[in-house]
């Protein structure tokens, strides 16, 4: 026993074969180090990094060991786990009740931002964030040009995710929707072709490219401009549009990758010039598809018309040359807002569309797509406030709706702080889980949660601590390791332990490998090849072969023979000289 115990401590294993004592998990504990310090607008006056509980809130980077559970899938509350230990039900009990009588009951059901985890995985800013509407899975899009997927129930306590590929290679992804169903979603990256994937990041289509000779947009089968957003119908299941600095919507069904199926042209003011289109949605009926476009304006078609002007346009509902990053339509069909580039939000009202509602400024944005949208109830407007190096911190907004109007009547109610050089891009308010997803400029996702509001989703992974390194994991890695023969037969022998500089110089003189072309022998002939002189191609130049300017006839009448000459080609044959013996009849003899 003493000799598997230093082993053990020497391989930094927790144990030989399978564990079967089971160990139980202390949920509040891992509830409040995830907990969230008080930085709110109201709250908080400490800075990031002036509070201690600051660098308590990063869960991601410092994660409690507590061992494994063989048991898979989410934790049971407390009450359960703990049933057998009355104590400890009674004492978990206490500290529930008293963390509820520090916290505001009706302030932490209307924002779920008591506690938060940090998904950090991309290396760059993520400016694509999509959940599925069960809300079980997330799938990020970022700078760094890869796609990765994320699942809650999958995840424990390090949150990684489960899957990363680069849709389009060195292209940004510029956004990323679920379709209805959450069975497939839709990638737009930085290249003119959208791409459709599984639920597993199984690639599905790619839509066509257009003919970026053809001046006609309609004439053309696909976008010939980078995409910039994209948006599934509500209603109908195999239809989604997406926008282009082609200056265009089109609207496509999966089911044809081919042809898109309709093609609206956005016409700028500018003497019709085209402009480009840099955000589009539909209402949540499905009636009206609205863009945003670089030249400031909005337009709004009615899904019935023939596309060929807009229902409702406004220009200059954003400063001229900037990137509107989102228009979203309300539940009440009417009511539009959009985020401006222009470091504004904005609320429209189409019955009434010549000036804004409301609007907020001040709200900074240095990210192109950054996003504003609705609580699930629609009482509150969230969107993220960029961070200014030296005056504010990066924030999320909630900003109340209806108690807003005039200019510049939007205020935020709460405000989170992100961090004093981090800026939110894409925000999203799940209304299954009740947590708010936002996608940040450091690389990460930070998801914000309540213990007590929200369902699944983080709730899910915090409970699960990191699988521990058993002996079978170690057998698993050297049962898969390449095995390196270095005195097998040259055909067979594999160079791993050669670097990749070595490999490649001995690689570029193997012209079998290489397929470079057999070179001209120099000198005289070797190998079956006949040589070649300094001198020969001339001499080849002097001498050339004439019998191609020769008539064919000629050529073979000059073997004919002439008239009056013997057939005979010798003279052998002109005078044999045979001598054939005579035949004579025999004399009959006298008297016969």
């Amino acid at each position: 026993m003493a000799d598997d115990a230093d082993m053990m401590a020497m391989m930094g294993l927790s144990g030989f074969g399978k564990q079967t004592k089971k160990r139980t998990v202390d949920v509040v504990a891992r509830y409040e180090s995830t907990k969230r310090a008080e930085q709110t607008a109201e709250k908080g006056e400490l800075k990031g990094d002036e509070n201690p509980a600051a660098k308590r809130a990063r869960v991601g980077e410092n994660v409690p060991e507590v061992e494994q559970d063989d048991e898979v899938g989410p934790m049971p509350p407390p009450s359960l786990t703990n049933k057998g230990d009355a104590s400890k039900v009674d004492e978990s009990d206490d500290e529930q009740d008293e963390g509820a009588e520090d916290s505001d009951p009706d302030d932490e059901s209307t924002f779920p931002i008591t506690h938060e985890i940090t998904l950090k995985d991309h290396t760059k800013v993520v400016s694509a964030l999509a959940v599925d509407p069960s809300g079980a899975r997330v799938v990020t899009g970022s700078h760094d040009y890869d796609v990765k997927l994320w699942d809650f129930g999958g995840m424990d306590a390090r949150f990684k995710p489960f899957r990363s590929w680069e849709p389009a290679e060195s292209y940004h992804v510029h956004d990323l929707k679920y379709s209805n169903a959450g069975d497939k979603f839709l990638v737009i990256s930085g290249t003119s072709q959208a791409k459709l994937y599984e639920r597993d990041g199984e690639e599905v289509a790619t839509f066509i490219k257009g003919d970026p000779y053809i001046r006609d947009m309609k004439n053309t089968a696909g976008h010939v401009g980078e995409l910039t957003a994209c948006a599934w119908h509500p209603k109908e299941s195999n239809l989604f549009i997406t926008s282009s600095y082609d200056s265009t919507i089109r609207i496509w069904d999966v089911e044809n990758k081919r042809k898109q199926k309709t093609v609206i042209v956005v016409k700028s003011k500018e003497r019709g010039t085209r402009t480009k289109v840099m955000s589009c949605t539909y209402s949540r009926d499905g009636k009206m598809i609205a863009g945003a476009c670089l030249d400031g304006a909005l337009h709004i078609w009615n899904t019935n018309s023939n596309f060929v002007r807009p229902s409702l346009s406004i220009e200059g509902a954003h400063v001229k040359d900037t990137e509107t990053g989102s228009v979203t339509f309300a539940l009440d069909g009417y009511t539009v807002l959009t985020r401006g580039g222009d470091d504004t939000v904005k609320l429209w009202d189409t019955r009434s569309f010549k000036k804004p509602v409301t609007t907020a400024t001040d709200v900074p944005t240095l990210y192109p797509g950054t996003s504003a949208i609705f609580s699930p109830d629609e009482k509150y407007i969230v969107t993220g406030a960029a961070a200014i190096p030296g005056r504010q911190p990066g924030r999320l907004l909630f900003m109340p709706r209806h108690e807003a109007s005039g200019e510049n009547g939007l205020k935020p109610a709460r405000s989170v702080i992100l961090g004093e050089k981090v800026s939110a891009v894409k925000v999203v308010w799940h209304s299954k889980i009740n947590q708010v997803l936002a996608s940040l400029s450091d690389g990460s996702v930070r998801v914000l949660y309540s213990p007590n509001s929200s369902t699944n989703g983080a709730k899910l992974c915090v409970t699960r601590a990191p699988k521990k390194v058993t002996i079978e994991d170690i057998s698993a890695a050297l049962r898969d390791a390449p095995i390196l023969t270095p005195h097998a037969l040259p055909m067979f022998k594999e160079d791993e332990g050669r670097s990749g500089q070595r490999r490649r110089d001995k690689d570029r003189s193997d012209a079998v490998k290489t397929r470079k072309p057999m070179p001209p022998v120099n000198g005289p002939g070797r190998g079956g090849r006949v040589g070649a002189s300094a001198t020969q191609h001339i001499v080849q130049h002097m001498f050339r072969d004439t019998s191609r300017d020769e008539d064919p006839r000629e050529a073979l009448l000059k073997y004919a023979t002439k008239e009056g000459e013997d057939l005979r080609w010798t003279q052998a044959w002109k005078d044999s000289g045979n001598v054939f013996a005579e035949v004579e009849e025999e004399e009959k003899e006298e008297g016969a």
